[in-house]
């Protein structure tokens, strides 16, 4: 490979996969973008390079960012089963299971589940963090602030403030909990 060919994106497949997704020819391509059939044609076979006006005149003739022509290549998104989250004990609360996976840069999400009367603890810890409460009643606090929440209702705290949780109602109590970690 020249190193022409390796400065030169190919963005060609990009091009005619949206193309074909909106079921639109190489023709009415040119008529919107005011570019011509066979420099189209060209681009899509990665026999030509495009100018990012050019670029811009078929994502606008396609209906799309002209981003999305770069996008070939990435890698596919992560799947975390249920089945498969990794999953830890912690004294006093019950369990909390890792739903991103434990592979993210920037947030955890974790459901934490708690047996009537499981209690977080007081503690403290880098982030904002974010409540779902998804079943059961909880007692949320937080310095002189404690809430009562049920399913549905939401709550965002300082994480680097003591806080503490606790499972109030008579059944076991799911939350969804997301971290958004400080940046360094």
């Amino acid at each position: 490979m020249t190193t022409e060919e390796r400065r030169r994106p190919a963005v060609g497949a990009q091009i005619k996969r949206w193309r074909t997704e909106r079921a639109m020819t190489l023709a009415n391509v040119a008529a919107r973008s005011g570019l011509n059939v066979g420099y189209l044609s060209q681009i899509e076979n990665d026999k030509a390079s495009p100018s990012l006006n050019c670029l811009a005149s078929i994502g606008d003739a396609l209906d799309v960012p002209i981003a999305w022509f770069f996008l070939e290549g990435l890698p596919e998104p992560t799947v975390v089963r249920a089945a498969e989250r990794p999953v830890r004990s912690r004294d006093g609360l019950g369990r909390i299971e890792r739903v991103d996976g434990g592979d993210t840069r920037d947030l955890v999400i974790v459901e934490g589940v708690a047996p009537v009367g499981g209690r977080a603890g007081l503690h403290a810890h880098a982030g904002d963090e974010h409540h779902l409460i998804l079943r059961g009643r909880w007692r949320m606090s937080q310095g002189d602030v404690s809430v009562d929440l049920g399913p549905g209702d939401y709550i965002r705290w300082d994480a680097t403030i003591a806080h503490d949780a606790e499972v109030i109602g008579d059944e076991e109590g799911h939350v969804l909990i997301v971290t958004l970690l400080a940046k360094s």
